[in-house]
């Protein structure tokens, strides 16, 4: 039973994961002609397109990719419970676990993706690749406050670390 828990949970998780680096991503303002992008979107398509059809954009809010994304949290906290054997979660309980879903998830995502963007910065500066230009257009954002706070210290950049270490410490306060 518990391998069963653990297949379903981690496929629950990489959709919910596909979803939100779609929105993330659309957030950044990230190029989506860039072939990683592509992907993401092509991956997520089949879920979004039929929701813009019911739910139109507001503003810059993709309201269709932020249904799918409470809708995935909703679904994973959800299949947790059943498959555990402790019926459906109460309602806002239901609801309450899958915002510190989505926020856990978040915070994991750009904490990785600041830990690549470091590394490929690291190994081969000055080069491009569609990872990279995502990690870019991604990671900048979370990056240039501590950016701001931290003064350059010559070639080395710290502000990837700082932000790993407060994005550790608010996945600590989520617990």
């Amino acid at each position: 039973m518990d391998a069963l828990i653990y297949i379903v949970d981690t496929l629950l998780t990489l959709c919910l994961v596909a979803v939100l680096l779609r929105l993330l991503l659309q957030w950044s303002r990230a190029d989506f002609r860039n072939p990683l992008a592509r992907s993401i979107v092509h991956l997520t398509n089949p879920v979004i397109v039929p929701l813009r059809r019911l739910l139109p954009a507001i503003g810059r809010l993709d309201t269709a990719s932020c249904v799918a994304l409470v809708v995935a949290a909703l679904l994973q906290v959800s299949a947790a419970y059943l498959l555990r054997g402790l019926g459906p979660p109460p309602g806002l309980l239901w609801l309450r676990l899958a915002v510190i879903e989505i926020l856990r998830i978040t915070l994991w995502t750009y904490f990785f993706a600041i830990v690549l963007y470091a590394m490929l910065s690291l190994i081969a500066p000055g080069t491009y690749s569609p990872a990279q230009g995502l990690l870019v257009s991604l990671c900048e954002p979370v990056l240039r406050p501590f950016r701001r706070l931290i003064p350059p210290l010559g070639s080395i950049d710290l502000s990837p670390l700082w932000a790993g270490i407060a994005i550790q410490a608010l996945l600590i306060l989520l617990r």
